[in-house]
């Protein structure tokens, strides 16, 4: 039975860590049992419906891997070719090889010698890319908590490293971390923003 692949990241948008890529091979019944399982795009599941998801998705489908690409790749080359680093990592450690690659977003991997479609909003049209979307969301998660102990002063366990008012507020109070995306414009608060407008 032909097997494909599904690829999807997590992170692209953060304004701290890495972004992180999952794989997920499946065949055709497969598929249909990921389906079985609940699998949807992440985004829809809570946190604990996530977790609970992982280790059933690791067992049930044929290959799957996890990648990532740092902060300092993200500054040096780019989050968009950061990403795409991501992706060709995970799909280089799979075990085996699918028949096609299909991965969530509008373009497919560079340089990658396999066939493939980027599907756009392939994770609520695919299995194979919802699964990867899980497994990419709970590993960068998990990632975030524990660095949340670290920086405990940038709620990282709640915003994940997304660029919540909080966050923010803590980058214009404490300064970046060496986890913070240098490359990335980092607006101030709407409290701090008034501060640096011209006084009348």
């Amino acid at each position: 039975m032909a097997l494909i692949a599904g690829v999807d990241e997590v992170g692209r948008g953060c304004l701290f860590g890495p972004v992180v890529a999952a794989v997920v091979v499946v065949d055709k019944s497969q598929e249909k049992a990921l389906a079985d399982l609940g699998v949807t795009d992440s985004k829809k599941l809570s946190a604990k419906r996530r977790e609970s998801l992982v280790p059933q998705i690791k067992q049930l489908v044929s290959d799957w891997a996890i990648a990532s690409a740092s902060v300092a790749e993200i500054d040096q080359f780019n989050i968009l070719q950061a990403t795409f680093l991501a992706m060709t990592r995970a799909v280089g450690q799979l075990q085996l090889k699918p028949a096609e690659i299909f991965v969530d977003g509008r373009q497919t991997i560079p340089k990658l010698d396999y066939p493939q479609q980027a599907i756009i909003q392939g994770d609520s049209k695919i299995k194979a890319i919802a699964a990867a979307s899980i497994l990419a969301k709970v590993h960068r998660d998990r990632e975030m908590i524990a660095l949340a102990e670290i920086y405990p002063a940038y709620d990282l366990a709640q915003n994940k490293g997304y660029g919540t008012q909080k966050h923010r507020q803590a980058i214009w109070q404490h300064g970046l971390t060496p986890h913070h995306r240098q490359s990335f414009k980092i607006q101030p608060p709407p409290q701090q923003l008034s501060l640096l407008l011209p006084q009348e």
